[in-house]
């Protein structure tokens, strides 16, 4: 009959669950406030682990609020390339990401008040300078997806010649302020603030008004 796991595999896994549960507090931490000058007993206490836990797993609070951060942007970015995996136009794939980052305002609020409490930095992409050697620039969140989508729209001629990281920039700045608008304003149509911004921001990128328009109409991919 079927034996119970080994001691070293149950032990790696309540390693992990302690871990998570940790960096769950964190999200929350960030998403309820942005505070991070909690004490780490009442992140503890928050994830129901001991206190000396903490330090088998971070070596500081600003190493687990960037774990937190990190693991945010991943399912973020991963809820963004699952619903437009079918989308090739340039303009609609930047059109959904603009309107499905609105819409998970309401479905993921947990992950947009972090997005909208760490700010601007959250997403752009590093500097290539401040990656260090051997590694590669950060892939996680919207903007390594968008910054991809904007140069194959400069490229393809389907945007106009810009500079695709002052585009991502102006983009993300507003995407903050829709966010600021949805948390303080729960009674405005969500769906319909972020088509408008995401024509406004085709506009911007010198797609015709009339397309814009009707692009940022389209039928919208659902999120999982």
């Amino acid at each position: 009959m079927p034996t119970s796991a080994p001691p070293s595999n149950r032990f790696a896994r309540r390693r992990a669950e302690t871990r998570q549960a940790l960096v769950r507090a964190a999200r929350q931490i960030l998403a309820e406030s942005g505070d991070t000058s909690v004490s780490i007993q009442a992140i503890a206490d928050r994830a129901d682990v001991g206190f000396g836990s903490f330090y088998n797993h971070f070596e500081s609070k600003t190493a687990l609020f960037d774990a937190a951060v990190a693991d945010a942007l991943d399912e973020y970015g991963q809820a963004i390339d699952e619903a437009v995996q079918e989308i090739d136009d340039p303009a609609e794939l930047v059109s959904a990401g603009v309107r499905l980052s609105a819409k998970m305002a309401g479905s993921h609020p947990e992950i947009m008040q972090i997005l909208r409490h760490r700010g601007l930095g959250q997403i752009l992409p590093p500097a290539r300078d401040s990656v260090r050697a051997g590694e590669a620039p950060s892939d996680r969140g919207l903007a390594p997806r968008a910054l991809r989508d904007l140069e194959r729209g400069v490229a393809s001629g389907r945007f106009a010649p810009l500079e695709p990281t002052v585009a991502l920039s102006a983009m993300g700045g507003a995407l903050l302020a829709l966010l600021e608008l949805r948390f303080a304003r729960p009674d405005i149509d969500g769906d319909e603030a972020g088509a408008n911004l995401a024509e406004m921001v085709l506009r911007m990128l010198g797609v015709p008004s009339d397309d814009a328009h009707e692009v940022a109409r389209r039928a919208l991919p659902e999120l999982a």
